[in-house]
C-alpha cells in the first residue's frame, strides 16, 4: 500500500500578502497603545497611593519645630512604672462622707402651713390684745353703783345668776364680757365691796369655811381661778375664752371655799 505525500498549501497571492501584513501591523499597534495606556494608569494609581500613605504633617512645613513635639503629658503615659517615695512623717488625710437630708414636698407643705397658722396665730393675739387693751380703758371708767344692801350668798349668787351667758373676756369687768375675777368683782361692787380684779387676791380677801358650810353665792377658789358655789358640787363662772358665764360641776378635787 503506497501512502500519498500530502499536498502543498496553494501560494499566496500579492493582494492577500499585503492585506494580512497590513491585519498584522495595525493589531500591534493596537496592542502597543493598550500597552502604554495600562502602564501609565498603574504609574498613576501608585502615585496615589503613595500621597495617601504619607502622614498629615509630612507636608506642614517645620514640623521638626518643637511645637511639633510631643507633650510632657504624653511622654509620661509612655514611660514605664515609676514609684513614689513618701516621707514617714506624712499624715493621712481623713476621709470623710458627705450627707444630707432629703425634705420631701410634703413636708415642705406642712412647715408652710405651720408657718402660715403661726403667723394668723400671733395676728390674732396681737388684734386681742389691742381690743383688750382698749376695752380695759373703758371698763375702768365704768363703775357699777352700789344697788344692793346686804352682802349675803344668798342675794349674791342671786345677782351674780343675771349675768348668765355673758361671753367671756380675758379682762373683761363688764356685761360686755367677763373673765372669771372679773365677774366676782363686778358682782360684789354692787353690793359697795370692792374687790381686786385678781382670782387669788379674791379668794385671800374671804374666810375660808369648809365644803360642808358652803352655800350657794360663796367663792369657789382654785390655783388661777374663782367663781362662785352654786351647791351640790356646782359652779357659777366664767370659763374660759370661746365659752359664756355658765354653771357646770366643779371637775377637780383641788379647790376651797371662802366667803366674803
Amino acid at each position: 500500500m503506497r501512502r500519498e505525500a500530502p499536498a502543498a498549501p496553494a501560494a499566496a497571492t500579492p493582494a492577500e500578502t499585503t492585506a494580512a501584513r497590513s491585519q498584522k501591523d495595525s493589531l500591534g499597534r493596537r496592542l502597543r497603545r493598550g500597552g502604554a495606556k495600562n502602564v501609565m494608569v498603574m504609574s498613576v494609581a501608585a502615585g496615589l497611593v503613595g500621597t495617601l500613605a504619607i502622614p498629615a504633617y509630612a507636608f506642614a512645613p517645620g514640623t521638626d519645630g518643637i511645637q511639633f513635639g510631643a507633650t510632657a503629658e504624653t511622654q509620661l503615659t509612655k514611660a514605664a512604672p515609676q514609684d513614689v517615695e513618701v516621707a514617714e512623717d506624712v499624715i493621712a488625710a481623713p476621709l470623710s462622707e458627705d450627707s444630707y437630708d432629703a425634705v420631701s414636698g410634703e413636708e415642705i407643705r406642712a412647715a408652710e402651713e405651720a408657718a402660715r397658722a403661726a403667723a394668723e396665730a400671733e395676728a390674732a393675739r396681737q388684734a386681742a390684745a389691742e381690743e383688750m387693751a382698749s376695752y380695759a380703758a373703758a371698763a375702768s371708767e365704768y363703775t357699777p353703783a352700789a344697788v344692793y344692801g346686804s352682802a349675803d350668798p344668798a342675794s349674791v349668787f342671786a345677782v351674780a345668776q343675771q349675768y348668765l351667758g355673758v361671753p367671756y373676756v380675758y379682762g373683761g369687768a363688764t356685761p360686755a364680757g367677763f373673765d372669771c375675777s372679773g365677774l366676782v368683782q363686778y358682782v360684789y361692787a354692787q353690793f359697795g365691796i370692792s374687790l381686786p380684779h385678781s382670782s387669788s387676791a379674791q379668794g385671800a380677801a374671804g374666810t375660808q369655811i369648809s365644803l360642808s358650810e358652803a352655800v350657794p353665792g360663796d367663792l369657789v377658789v382654785m390655783s388661777g381661778h374663782i367663781g362662785f358655789y352654786a351647791g351640790n358640787g356646782m359652779i357659777l363662772h366664767a370659763p374660759y375664752e370661746g365659752t359664756v358665764v355658765r354653771t357646770q360641776p366643779i371637775w377637780t378635787s383641788d379647790y376651797w371655799i371662802v366667803r366674803i
